[in-house]
């Protein structure tokens, strides 16, 4: 998983960005193309998975653009992509099912006061 972290500035009608903890930089005329530029580059040092990028301004004329790459990113997605990949495998047993404890509910009158008093 490798996440890069880009500090961004506008200067005139051209933004620039440049990697906090690395050598990579790029600049564009808008913030969308920056970002994207910036996604290229971080690819091109570290393609080990998905990718997810955000962008945040932090004044009008300054921004943070966060890519992650790899990291899995949670959901289903990985557990079926592995139960399809085993083949004719059978599926592991579902663990027991929980016994289901019963909940007593409680009134305003179990604790001292009432809503309306």
């Amino acid at each position: 998983m490798g996440v890069f972290t880009f500090v961004c500035r506008s200067s005139g009608h051209e933004w620039t960005a440049k990697q906090i903890c690395g050598d990579l930089e790029e600049s564009a005329a808008s913030t969308f193309d920056l970002q994207r530029k910036c996604v290229r580059s971080a690819l091109s040092a570290d393609s080990s998975g998905g990718v997810q990028s955000s962008f945040s301004y932090v004044t009008p004329s300054s921004a943070v653009i966060q890519v992650i790459i790899g990291g899995g990113g949670g959901g289903g997605g990985a557990a079926a992509a592995a139960a399809s990949s085993s083949g004719g495998a059978p599926a592991a047993e579902a663990p027991p099912a929980e016994e289901k404890k019963e909940e007593k509910e409680e009134s305003d009158d179990d604790m001292g006061f009432s809503l309306f008093d």
